[in-house]
């Protein structure tokens, strides 16, 4: 129910998926005249691989984050996580309340064991091909532990989204020295070093874009400033494009004829093919998809949900996080 075009957009996206992936059984959360009002439009009323599960309310963007857990307990986000707790699905996925969304997947699923905090890890475009920002907004204040186990953690999921065998792995910062950057940052500098992964160092937020590293690690305040500052940069660069190019006419011909450039460059940040963040480190498969979602990017989170769950995610995290040694709790127990 959640996200701006809801719940059409969400049933469009999943006769896209039913083709797709016939071989998955889908279960819609959420209030159940509205869904089957587009279930009869779409012309999947009785279609065998689809289950309803009524919810009564719904987490509105404009909610608190808490809104799931405190005032709207019977909301689609709240029963999603309740049936994935209850291991009545495999995964979930929503292109709703990005806030409620974690909170009440923290509360009731809670943590895969080992790992103290989920990360939001999004995934942004670079130069050549994208890179994983974690964490992307769940965890405003963090410690270094946190950090360490996001780096696992996104390291993992750069294995399975971007195809590389030994991601790069970054930590974002004000310099590219160790000496540079916050307390959080240079503790957890001296760490990262430790860990069996790929580290890159330190990280500028000029250079995150051409390349610098597969996975950018970083306490979810920051993360979600980059995040945000970079969508408002792309959104205000087609509003300067469309300015200039329209002075006079010679300069419309010439955005007439580089219109299929002028698309292909707005695909670089599109979200549709990726389809959705997975919330990593929590007890089960969760996916947020943006609430701009549009039918291409409900199929690809769904595909990106179903993918997780074949490639074990959640259990290589826990392996990986213990033989890291960075097991929450194993310090203060040493």
């Amino acid at each position: 129910m959640g996200g701006d075009y809801a719940p059409g957009v969400v049933i469009e996206g999943l006769t896209l998926a039913l083709e797709a992936y016939p071989e998955y059984d889908y279960v819609l959360v959420g209030h159940e005249e509205k869904i089957r009002f587009y279930l009869d439009k779409y012309g999947l009323a009785d279609n065998p691989k689809i289950s309803i599960v009524h919810a009564a309310s719904v987490c509105e963007m404009s909610d608190p984050s808490t809104i799931s857990l405190r005032q709207k307990k019977d909301s689609s986000i709240t029963a999603c996580a309740r049936l994935l707790k209850s291991k009545q699905v495999d995964a979930m996925v929503t292109p709703g309340h990005t806030g409620a969304t974690v909170a009440a997947t923290k509360v009731i699923l809670r943590s895969l064991p080992g790992v103290d905090r989920p990360a939001l890890a999004a995934c942004m475009p670079a130069q050549e091909g994208r890179f994983l920002l974690v964490d992307a907004g769940a965890n405003p204040d963090c410690t270094p532990l946190n950090l360490l186990q996001f780096a696992i953690m996104g390291g993992i999921y750069a294995e399975y989204l971007l195809k590389i065998k030994s991601p790069k792995i970054g930590l974002l910062s004000v310099g590219g020295e160790d000496s540079k950057g916050s307390e959080l940052t240079k503790e957890t500098f001296k760490r990262m070093g430790e860990l069996p992964i790929n580290f890159a160092g330190n990280v500028e937020a000029d250079s995150v874009f051409e390349g610098a590293a597969n996975v950018l690690v970083s306490d979810g305040f920051a993360g979600n400033v980059l995040l945000k500052g970079a969508e408002g940069l792309a959104k205000s660069t087609i509003h300067w494009l469309k300015l200039v190019l329209s002075k006079n006419a010679i300069r419309l011909i010439g955005a007439s004829l580089a219109k299929n450039a002028f698309r292909e460059l707005k695909a670089f940040g599109s979200a549709d093919e990726i389809g959705g963040a997975p919330l990593l480190g929590v007890n089960g498969i969760v996916i947020i998809g943006h609430g701009s979602s549009n039918p291409k990017a409900v199929l690809n989170a769904i595909r990106v949900a179903g993918d997780c769950v074949k490639f074990g995610l959640n259990d290589m995290i826990v392996e990986r996080i213990k033989a890291a040694g960075v097991e929450f709790g194993a310090e203060s127990a040493g």
